[in-house]
């Protein structure tokens, strides 16, 4: 196996060499600080670099190490998050020139377990306002540019600039946030890693938020197996976060190793397959064989609570009835500063009645518990993360049709697992011709992270697509 230079190498890569003296954090850091400031000028992937702050918390994490202090795998290791989260003393735009001034007092509960962990925030990674659109387009702070083409294709929404930051090698790893697809998205258009977790699995305490019921802390990354380790980190309960309490953790990292000999997977066919590429739906298909071969059974399900997902929730109801209640500051009093399309979008939430809402939410739950019986004997969904791969911004973004119809395509497939509350991931799984990533999404009942994982990994073990890397020589300043 080719090894990667040091800015693609995954958690467990870089931890290993830091255990054996061969590079320091410091090191580490200001290596992929300076790839930052060498390509964001054209990846636009952050909203705010920290650079002092990241080379301060790179010289305590030697320190630490040198005093035999050792907090883990993640210690040492430099990461981004999206600028929902809350960093104290920095602003949490949230995608909005309106909030640049909303300095957070605190760090988010996930910023705080990862600071705990030994980790090194390299900064904050750009996204679209609000976090509202599955495509990745930003009129505030601009679209950050998928690496794998040098034309300005969208990198997909709303984890945008986490998942152009760890395609384009400037840190392993960025927080991202899934609400209707946000992490897997991204994650499948510019060829990354990405972990939708089980609403309830990690505290969303200080996170900007979208909508209460939808909304998921996520992970975007290079390799399965450091999703695993970054997800066993930010895990558990928070009083912050009512709907964590109760909620016993779970090892993932011991089961991730444990092959796929005997897990029942299937097809998911029905809305999943519709109107979709050939290339997407060949390479999609292709992955059962690879499972076939590492043990698995695999077959077809036509899984029709798929298609009531995407039919009880018109319009996406909960994501814009709440949205407008959590933005109607900003909706009301400056409507004609925000972002038009998610300003025109979100405002439609103020039209949903109080009955249309709670009828939703109501019926989602009975799905919820109406796929979980058609499931009993199913331990994985395959699906394709995105019906077709990335296009060029300037074709999505011509009027308000072009790019409403545009993000209901692409997260037509993510949608439906963020309504019954399945746990996702999305890893690489070929290219088109024209040399564009292809994600499979590996769905989960709730709550079986440790499954999904487990199949990712061993999927990532018998196949290098997610060690393929985009050509940047074009990004690189003169």
């Amino acid at each position: 196996m080719v090894k990667l230079p040091l800015h693609y190498q995954t958690i467990t890569e870089l931890a290993d060499r830091i255990r054996r003296g061969e590079i320091s954090a410091s090191q580490l850091t200001e290596n992929l600080l300076d790839r930052i400031g060498m390509l964001d000028g054209k990846l636009n992937a952050f909203k705010l670099p920290c650079p002092e702050l990241a080379l301060e918390r790179a010289r305590a994490a030697d320190q630490e190490l040198k005093n035999g202090n050792d907090l883990g795998v993640l210690h040492g290791i430099p990461y981004a998050a999206k600028d929902l989260f809350d960093v104290k003393g920095l602003p949490t735009a949230a995608g909005s020139r309106l909030l640049e001034k909303n300095i957070a007092a605190e760090d988010s509960r996930a910023i705080r377990s990862l600071a705990a962990a030994g980790m090194i925030l390299a900064g904050k990674t750009n996204t679209v306002q609000f976090a509202f659109s599955g495509i990745g387009i930003n009129h505030d702070h601009g679209t950050p540019h998928n690496p794998w083409s040098r034309s300005h294709y969208i990198p997909g929404g709303s984890s945008s600039g986490s998942a152009v930051a760890v395609a384009a090698g400037m840190v392993p790893v960025a927080l991202g946030t899934d609400t209707g697809g946000s992490v897997r998205a991204p994650a499948s258009l510019c060829g990354t890693v990405g972990l939708k977790t089980t609403v309830g699995r990690i505290s969303r305490a200080g996170v900007y938020p979208l909508s209460w019921t939808l909304d998921s802390v996520g992970v975007l990354c290079r390799s399965v197996e450091d999703a695993a380790l970054v997800y066993q980190r930010l895990q558990g309960a928070d009083v912050n976060d009512e709907i964590t309490v109760g909620l016993a953790t779970h090892d993932v990292t011991s089961t991730i190793k444990g092959g796929v000999s005997g897990l029942r997977l299937a097809f998911a066919e029905s809305v999943f397959w519709e109107d979709i590429d050939p290339e997407v739906a060949q390479a999609v298909r292709a992955c059962g064989d690879v499972f076939e071969e590492l043990g698995a059974g695999v077959s077809s399900i036509d899984f029709a609570e798929a298609r009531q997902a995407r039919e009880l929730n018109p319009g996406g109801v909960i994501i814009a009835s709440e949205g407008y209640m959590l933005n109607q500051k900003w909706l009301e009093g400056h409507f004609d500063e925000l972002d038009p399309v998610v300003a025109h979008r979100m405002i439609k939430g103020k039209d949903i009645s109080a009955g249309q809402y709670l009828q939703t939410n109501y019926s989602a739950r009975q799905l919820r518990a109406k796929a979980g019986q058609t499931l009993e004997g199913i331990d994985a969904l395959l699906v394709p993360t995105i019906p077709v791969p990335a296009k060029p911004v300037a074709e999505i973004d011509t009027n308000m049709d072009e790019y409403l119809n545009h993000n209901i395509r692409y997260l037509r497939n993510t949608s439906i697992g963020n309504i019954l509350n399945f746990c996702g991931l999305s890893l690489p799984c070929g290219f088109t011709a024209s040399g564009l990533p292809i994600g499979l999404l590996i769905y989960g009942k709730p709550f079986q992270e440790d499954l999904i994982l487990r199949a990712g990994y061993a999927y990532q073990q018998a196949t290098d697509w997610h060690r393929q890397t985009p050509d940047l020589t074009w990004a690189e300043k003169d």
